[in-house]
């Protein structure tokens, strides 16, 4: 089904793989490392930006904004450093309009700094940048051979504040809470008091509130944004219901900018049936502009969407019953693969990085290369923004959380800070607000943390120059020290974790005889002495190709 070449050392392997051994996946999501990042907290570029909407500094620990940007993560493409992690797409949380007062909750006083209470689908929030801007990102991300994955929520809206009206109740519910045990009691119900619930189930068309027309005629955008309604509802012949808004909203940005997917919020909150509409129209815009951008397509791979199902996981992980790749409601079934997505988020990786080097990974390369995920693939994660379950929440394992997320089976998600240790936990913070700290630029410059970043870099590029990685076949070819082979099609790479120096490794059912590999974490060549190859230096890690 799909194809892999060898490319030749041309510039651009070297400027984005450096000029070794590098080969290209014609399906490069399948092989693809995520980073994931909430532009407020990643990197501050435009400080004139910070605080709009009258937004203060009075919130609870961690929940203000505190400065990221657009143009931060631009200038982070442009000095390498995602390149230098073998980062192939960058997932950042939404950019829309959010709500503009603060929202207090049983922990305290909260803006949206993270992005999913949307006020105004069709405009950037001002505290993360503007449309321009983001063109700005995604024309250097494509020119550095990286995908953006725009991070959408169509289940629901921000909460009304003083500063924010409420949507209509033809739009929204505020009621019942979701209970969890069944169909209904995931997507016809409110997920909290903070986030309205889209009626996505409703058969009455709607008309816009009052006074999102009455913003759009304040900023001059009446008639282009209703015109492009217009259009988009004659185009489509869809019925005017709030979801179908939303889709004409999501479908415009990836006209206007060439966003290469989705990464969908709240995917199983929403009926399943939804999300094909929403991936037919996204990919007709996507072709859509790549016809009128030819100079800033990276190549022809296809709109992608990703879902976030939560309590979905391979290998049995709760609401996914072992041996299949469904999602059980209770009293429905979901395989959500065939409603739209390409992937789902894979929220059972950080336990299973609990298990030893073996488990693991023979568990994942077999669940794709022969279980019920071959022919699709999951986004593995050890952390994420709102995950209170983290692999390593004390950060004293970044060396073993590197080698199991980047060398897993699957597609991998650096959360941004995974690399550089990033602390978990803050002096009077709550909840999910630990997990969202502003990244940790400073401890780049000590010797330890430019060592964990190395270690990170080293592995990164390895996983992105090698598509068996992420897909090929497993087997282990000894057990102390630990070292295992992956092939796919042509490509074949053998690892060994916890090396020691002179140990002998047999290696003669991957390379033979007299061939000389090289240690990509090293960079020096080895010659295969009689199917063996044996290190006589200090290091705990070996990535032969």
């Amino acid at each position: 089904m799909f194809k892999i070449r060898v490319r030749a050392l041309a510039l651009g392997c070297c400027v984005l793989l450096g000029c070794q051994f590098a080969w290209v996946d014609e399906d490069p999501w399948a092989s693809a490392t995520v980073y994931f990042l909430l532009i407020d907290r990643f990197h501050n570029a435009k400080p004139s930006n910070d605080q709009q909407y009258s937004r203060k500094q009075d919130a609870a620990v961690l929940r203000s904004f505190l400065g990221g940007d657009i143009e931060g993560i631009r200038q982070r493409i442009e000095s390498g450093y995602f390149n230098k992690l073998g980062v192939t797409a960058i997932w950042m949380t939404p950019f829309f309009e959010q709500i503009h007062g603060p929202w207090d909750e049983d922990w305290g006083r909260s803006y949206p700094f993270h992005g999913y209470w949307i006020k105004d689908w069709t405009t950037t929030d001002p505290n993360f940048g503007s449309k321009q801007e983001l063109k700005n990102l995604v024309d250097l991300a494509h020119k550095h051979g990286i995908r953006i994955l725009a991070d959408v929520v169509l289940n629901h809206t921000g909460p009304p504040t003083s500063l924010d009206p409420a949507w209509p109740d033809s739009w929204i519910r505020h009621e019942p809470a979701c209970q969890w045990k069944s169909f209904s009691g995931n997507v016809d119900c409110v997920l909290s008091p903070s986030i309205p619930d889209i009626r996505t189930d409703t058969k009455t068309e709607v008309t816009l509130p009052p006074w999102l027309l009455e913003k759009w005629k304040k900023e001059g955008r009446l008639q282009t944004e209703t015109a492009k309604l217009d259009a988009f509802f004659k185009r489509s012949g869809l019925p005017r219901y709030p979801h179908n808004f939303i889709i004409s909203w999501l479908s415009d940005w990836v006209a206007e900018t060439g966003i290469d997917g989705f990464r969908v919020d709240t995917a199983k909150h929403v009926e399943p049936e939804i999300w094909p509409q929403l991936r037919e129209h996204a990919s007709a815009a996507f072709e859509d502009w790549k016809r009128k951008h030819p100079a800033k397509v990276i190549d022809d791979t296809p709109f992608y969407m990703l879902g976030e199902v939560y309590n979905f996981g391979p290998l049995g992980f709760r609401n996914t019953p072992e041996n299949t790749r469904d999602f059980d409601f209770g009293d429905r079934v979901v395989d959500f693969y065939d409603f739209g997505f390409d992937s789902l988020i894979n929220m059972g990786f950080a336990s299973h990085a609990q298990w030893d080097y073996e488990k693991h990974f023979s568990a994942y390369a077999h669940a794709l290369n022969n279980g019920p995920f071959k022919g699709v693939t999951f986004l593995n994660y050890l952390v994420s923004h709102d995950d209170p379950d983290p692999f390593d929440r004390k950060r004293q394992r970044s060396y073993e959380a590197a080698n199991k997320l980047l060398l897993s089976p699957g597609q991998a998600q650096i959360y941004y800070g995974d690399e550089s240790a990033r602390p978990l936990e803050a002096a009077g913070s709550f909840g999910d607000a630990n997990l969202r700290a502003f990244m940790n630029w400073q401890d780049h410059a000590s010797p330890e943390g430019a060592a964990l970043l190395s270690h990170w870099q080293k592995l990164g590029q390895f996983r992105a120059r090698h598509p068996a990685i992420a897909r090929g076949l497993h087997q282990r070819l000894h057990a102390e020290p630990y070292a295992f082979s992956r092939v796919w099609m042509q490509d074949k790479v053998v690892v060994v974790i916890d090396y020691r120096k002179n140990t002998a490794i047999d290696i003669s059912k991957i390379f033979p005889d007299a061939e000389v590999v090289r240690d990509a974490y090293s960079g020096k060549e080895i010659k295969v002495k009689k199917g063996y190859v044996k290190v006589r230096f200090d290091q705990a890690l070996l990535l032969l190709e």
